[in-house]
């Protein structure tokens, strides 16, 4: 009797778990892609690593659950420490909340990278940008995990899940520049990476010019996705040519992939900044609020649903700059 009653409860264990998978998978919206897509063709590599969470680590799927990453900065871009549950208001469209989650614990990341190796990106670039790629991980959460994504006129999905920063900068280093952009494609690749993660925090981080011209995926395909996720997007924005329409289309592109998720883009003009902007990103990533709350009158109708993030800032601050996602779509359990 004492063997079946270990079993039935495995049993049970495992349907439960079989449940909240599908849920998950349901709620992320990313099961299709345009016929014709292409993916990559170069076997990814998969450094190992534990990839074992301890009990505060795990994610718990709440079917109601709306979690916000929320960055707060001063006027010179420097986060903003030791802010309260009760600093923070919250409204859906328009409608207060009750904060029911908050957090400004020092936690890992899942970063999906999405690295340009484009011919647009030969010579000093790419090494520019190899190098503050490194500076970016030296700065890190040292559990963070990481997906590279390298594209020129595909995908290239180079590193799968991994913590060993060093592997990720070794793969990169044998990839050479060449090739058109389908920065789209890789952008969506790495979001449904990323929606897979280890931990509950997500981020994508593109270093790119912006100026897609091979993509099966269209710009809206990826805002959309980025709305329907809770994944926040930094963007290093490498300076194509010096100036006219593709440029400043590069550079937009990248700002509103950035700002639709919270993120927030970097144009440097050399290395040094280029360094500088990275080491900011890894800094923000581990000092970042995490709020949560269940809407009132919550109900799966496909909408989009507004939400605004509010702070009171400190005495010592004047004003306060705060970036989170601008809503979310009420679609799935997985919200």
């Amino acid at each position: 009797m004492k063997t079946l009653s270990t079993r039935s409860k495995s049993v049970q264990l495992l349907k439960t778990v079989s449940t909240a998978v599908l849920l998950i998978l349901i709620g992320t919206g990313f099961g299709t892609q345009p016929k014709g897509t292409r993916v990559s063709q170069l076997p990814p590599q998969s450094e190992s690593s534990n990839t074992n969470t301890s009990r505060n680590q795990q994610i718990i799927v709440n079917t109601d659950l709306v979690t916000l990453t929320v960055s707060v900065t001063d006027h010179d871009g420097r986060y903003v420490p030791g802010l309260n549950k009760k600093d923070f208001t919250i409204t859906d469209n328009k409608a207060p909340q009750e904060i029911a989650f908050f957090s400004d614990v020092d936690s890992p990341v899942s970063v999906g990278i999405v690295f340009d190796v484009s011919g647009s990106m030969s010579g000093k670039k790419i090494e520019q940008a190899r190098e503050a790629l490194a500076a970016f991980i030296q700065t890190s959460h040292p559990q963070d995990e990481y997906f590279l994504i390298g594209f020129n006129s595909q995908p290239q999905l180079l590193l799968d899940r991994t913590r060993d920063g060093d592997a990720v900068m070794k793969r990169l280093s044998l990839v050479e520049p060449g090739g058109s952009t389908a920065l789209y494609d890789a952008s969506y690749l790495a979001l449904e990476q990323v929606m897979r993660g280890t931990y509950a925090k997500r981020a994508l981080l593109i270093i790119s010019d912006g100026e897609d011209n091979d993509s099966r995926y269209t710009f809206s395909n990826l805002r959309r996705a980025l709305r329907e996720s809770d994944v926040v997007v930094y963007a290093i924005g490498i300076r194509g040519r010096a100036s006219g329409r593709w440029s400043r289309y590069g550079d937009n592109v990248l700002d509103e992939l950035a700002s639709v998720s919270g993120g927030k883009v970097f144009f440097p003009k050399n290395s040094a900044r280029m360094n500088e902007a990275l080491e900011q990103i890894a800094l923000e990533l581990r000092h970042q609020y995490s709020i949560g709350y269940r809407p009132s009158n919550f109900a799966i109708d496909g909408k989009w649903h507004r939400v605004k993030v509010k702070v009171t800032p400190p005495p010592e601050f004047n004003r306060v700059f705060i970036r989170s996602r601008e809503g979310y779509f009420a679609v799935g359990p997985s919200r």
